[in-house]
């Protein structure tokens, strides 16, 4: 009765979760988003989900291609999920109402929790030569097995509008916090008659401490990002000490966009592209956003975050590894396959690139002569201080995290202050005892690297300065 009762309850709570991911993303859900199989038409129908709504109108045309030109009668059916993704998927295992095939945000705790199934036997011997050089250990395979591959990167930049800065008489983005802070202040101060402000981030959720100051940390130590130190093997949210004192400046000074704290990214989106935001911090996906979900006239550019003294001591931190897998439970794996088959063909990640909706990570993209022309996509091409950073156990030690998530508490300070000393402290203990926690439940085998140094890590992926 209560194993009924359960799965009664997360199904209602699964149709609530579509119900508000469907309205976020303007696409077309229906009842059966998270049910596959047979159409009256006799097609196989594969269920997809994603969280990316940057791209999502340029993905719709290309599974609309794919469903009316395959020949194996297979329909693909995309949902687009909102900022609840990672609840919504869980729910969706727990009432076996998963998709077919579905964006892998969590690599780690998707294996551990069995949601994925190995591609290696799908896979053509022409097509793992292709991705040979680009997995990664804990992001796309474990224990040699394949179930994940890349297929972009998001490149973190600092988002500036250009003439707000002029107008400030700000000749150039900041290198500093110190510097972002008080260009923040001298827009806020020029504009803000006119709705203009200087600093903007989606802390509606947590996202919004992490989106800004995430990048920042990695390229201001070189020792670790998500609040990992890959040399000890222990958490240290100390890195984002002087990051959370600056955005807590940059509120007690007024010079947020008013709302800030409500605020999801695409409302900050809506809101830069009308010219009222002075910079933000995000991901290379922007500049497809401006020209397609949000179309811009401002004259706005992409530049290096800044750092704690203005030097990159680490590296920028790139994104990437994994994207889509297949549901392990999946009825239609042969045919879900040929779907996942279809998006990491080199053509179609090859247009995803040109048109500018990511920074491609597979070398047969790379190495072809068509480039992004998309405006804006310059300031996030690839540098030598760009790189991706091995796998860590950030993620998955929150599953055994008791209290408040590091991003949560890091935001709580931005907007009501209090002993930011004590916030960290708290943090590594907490964070400290669930790291423990996680390795005696065999859910990671991470462990301390005496020699890393993030700094090595750079050139990989570009040797341009």
């Amino acid at each position: 009765m209560v194993k009924k009762w359960m799965v009664t309850t997360l199904s209602a709570l699964l149709a609530l979760s579509l119900a508000g991911c469907s309205a976020d993303s303007g696409t077309s859900a229906n009842s059966e988003s998270g049910t596959s199989g047979e159409n009256a038409g006799g097609k196989t129908k594969i269920i997809y989900w994603t969280p990316d709504r940057h791209d999502a109108d340029f993905m719709k045309s290309k599974i609309d291609e794919f469903n009316r030109t395959n020949k194996d009668n297979i329909e693909v059916e995309m949902t687009v999920m909102g900022d609840n993704y990672p609840q919504a998927v869980d729910i969706a295992f727990a009432s076996k109402q998963a998709p077919d095939v579905l964006q892998v945000n969590d690599f780690q705790t998707y294996y551990q929790k069995g949601y994925l199934a190995p591609i290696d036997g799908y896979m053509s011997d022409e097509m793992k030569a292709v991705f040979k050089d680009s997995l990664i250990e804990n992001k796309n395979t474990i224990d040699g097995k394949i179930y994940s591959l890349p297929n972009t990167g998001q490149v973190w930049r600092l988002v500036y509008n250009k003439d707000i800065f002029k107008k400030a008489g700000i000749e150039s983005p900041p290198k500093t916090l110190a510097e972002m802070v008080a260009d923040a202040k001298k827009i806020t101060e020029v504009g803000k008659s006119e709705g203009i402000y200087g600093f903007a981030s989606p802390f509606k959720s947590s996202s919004g401490f992490w989106r800004a100051a995430n990048t920042i940390a990695g390229a201001s130590n070189n020792v670790g990002i998500d609040g990992y130190n890959y040399k000890t093997g222990q958490f240290d949210f100390g890195m984002y000490k002087d990051i959370a004192m600056a955005l807590r400046q940059m509120n007690q000074d007024g010079s947020m966009l008013p709302g800030v704290e409500s605020l999801d990214i695409d409302p900050l989106r809506a809101q830069f592209a009308q010219g009222k935001i002075g910079m933000y911090i995000n991901h290379s996906g922007e500049p497809g956003v401006y020209k397609d979900q949000f179309p811009t006239k401002e004259n706005w550019a992409a530049a290096p975050v800044p750092t704690n003294d203005g030097t990159i001591k680490g590296a920028s931190q790139v994104i990437g590894g994994s994207y889509i897998g297949i549901n392990a439970d999946s009825a239609n794996k042969e045919a879900a396959w040929k779907f996942m088959e279809y998006v990491y063909s080199t053509d179609l990640q090859s247009e995803y690139y040109e048109k500018g909706y990511g920074i491609s990570l597979i070398p047969a993209v790379l190495s072809s002569d068509k480039k992004p022309s998309i405006p804006g996509i310059e300031g996030f091409l690839p540098k030598r201080y760009d790189a991706i950073f091995p796998a860590n156990p950030s993620v998955v030690t929150e599953s055994s995290l008791e209290g408040t998530k590091w991003s949560e508490a890091f935001s709580i300070f931005v907007f009501t202050g209090g002993d930011l000393d004590a916030v960290i402290k708290d943090l590594d203990t907490r964070y400290k005892a669930a790291l423990e926690k996680t390795k005696a439940a065999g859910l990671t085998n991470i462990t301390a690297d005496p020699s890393f140094d993030s700094s090595k890590l750079q050139g990989k992926l570009s040797t341009e300065d």
